[in-house]
């Protein structure tokens, strides 16, 4: 909603819902031209798809921000389905990848393209029950920067920022985790009740300027919103 009240047009991308197709409609109340493309990051056909939809519908991209996350399993990692846990690499890290160099012949030109990474917390530190979220964001931020490194020959500029404790949907499967399997439950249940998460409004317009004006001189480096 940013970008489109800026006057951008904004191509959305996720699972295929009514949420989807709800934030289109917002979107549009701004920037008419954008569009959604259902695509789960998790199959990787759905990627190829979503690409080739963007690729034949636009002739440039200003930027990209890969925002998608999946905070399961939240198990202990020695009890964690693999499958569950392969699934949580694809979404938060290996669609990443897949996805970017799907949409590569629009990131490489003259103009600058900012690509943005959200990354955690728990990028930085090992929690117990969330084994395959922080690893996988562990590997986001250095999947930024090396994006950041071969990108600086063809114009691709890539930060990634930490948004804190925001009030997502996230939250809530947080918040519904078996005591028994997340030992952490509680703060979370707790940082809820006392009013600690952030609002999602507010973290958008903190993000705006890093997402549509990094400098080549901050490609490569993370940044947490609070300190923006």
């Amino acid at each position: 909603m940013e970008l489109a009240r800026a006057g951008a047009t904004v191509v959305l991308l996720a699972r295929e819902s009514e949420e989807l197709a709800s934030a289109l409609e917002d979107v549009r109340q701004h920037a008419t031209a954008s569009i959604s493309v259902g695509c789960d990051l998790g199959v990787p056909s759905d990627i190829e798809k979503a690409a080739n939809t963007v690729l034949s519908s636009s002739d440039r991209l200003d930027g990209l921000v890969h925002n998608a996350g999946d905070i399961r399993p939240i198990k202990p990692l020695l009890k964690s389905n693999a499958s569950d846990w392969a699934r949580s690499m694809m979404v938060n890290l290996v669609g990443v990848q897949h996805l970017t160099q799907a949409l590569s012949p629009l990131l490489e030109g003259p103009n600058q393209t900012r690509v943005t990474t959200i990354s955690s917390g728990a990028a930085m530190r090992p929690l117990a029950s969330w084994s395959a979220y922080c690893t996988a964001k562990a590997g986001l931020d250095m999947w930024t920067r090396c994006l950041a490194e071969e990108g600086a020959e063809h114009n691709i500029t890539a930060v990634s920022v930490a948004p804190g404790i925001v009030d997502t949907a996230m939250q809530n499967t947080i918040r519904s985790a078996k005591a028994e399997d997340f030992p952490l439950r509680e703060n979370f249940v707790n940082y809820h009740k006392d009013g600690q998460l952030s609002d999602p409004d507010a973290v958008a317009s903190s993000l705006f300027g890093l997402i549509t004006a990094h400098t080549a001189e901050q490609s490569g480096q993370r940044f947490d919103v609070r300190d923006l």
